[in-house]
């Protein structure tokens, strides 16, 4: 069920992207450069000894094709997150597709949907190690206009992140750790 959500809330954004898409003429719709950055919560899900919660951020960099298309990179540090026996601390990168659909001349809802490469470090029981991995993600949320170029974000994504300690633990329990990343952020945007 957890899988099939995303799926479920994507083909609805894409289907009302769409039909918006095409009652605007796309040569009047604003396109360019965007720059921003959120700061929030993540709660890390997990059945055993990674399940936490902390502070992360994230820096974003974009490219709007027009009023309802974008193209989205970002650098995420999700922070340390575990207990004392077992901690792990991840960092990524993630493109994304995004559409936004203009709600009134200040507000707009936008999904996104996309792939993040990520990197954890771990530390399980005093053996330390790394793991690169890559995961899907998708999210959805809200801007408000501040002014014509500034707007202030409000959004909630998830991550299939899934967790690999082979290199921290030698041991022959098991080190994989199905995980979601859920996160709930507060950002700015600037468009250029």
């Amino acid at each position: 069920m957890k899988k099939f959500m995303p799926i479920v809330a994507s083909t609805v954004a894409l289907t009302a992207f769409t039909t918006a898409a095409n009652a605007e003429d796309m040569s009047t719709n604003d396109s360019g450069l965007y720059l921003g950055g959120n700061y929030g919560y993540l709660k890390v899900d997990n059945e055993d000894d990674f399940d936490d919660s902390n502070d992360m951020w994230q820096g974003v960099l974009g490219y709007r094709f027009n009023s309802f298309f974008a193209l989205e990179g970002a650098y995420s540090d999700f922070g340390e997150y575990g207990n004392s026996i077992s901690n792990a601390e991840t960092t990524g990168y993630s493109a994304a597709l995004k559409g936004t659909l203009p709600i009134t001349d200040t507000v707009e809802i936008f999904a996104k949907a996309g792939q993040l490469w990520y990197e954890t470090d771990y530390n399980v029981a005093g053996f330390n190690g790394s793991n690169d991995d890559e995961a899907l993600f998708a999210g959805a949320g809200l801007n408000f206009k501040l002014s014509q170029n500034l707007l202030l974000s409000a959004q909630y994504t998830w991550y299939d992140v899934d967790l690999n300690a082979d290199e921290a633990a030698d041991s022959g329990s098991d080190t994989d750790f199905d995980t979601d990343f859920n996160q709930a952020s507060l950002g700015l945007e600037y468009r250029f």
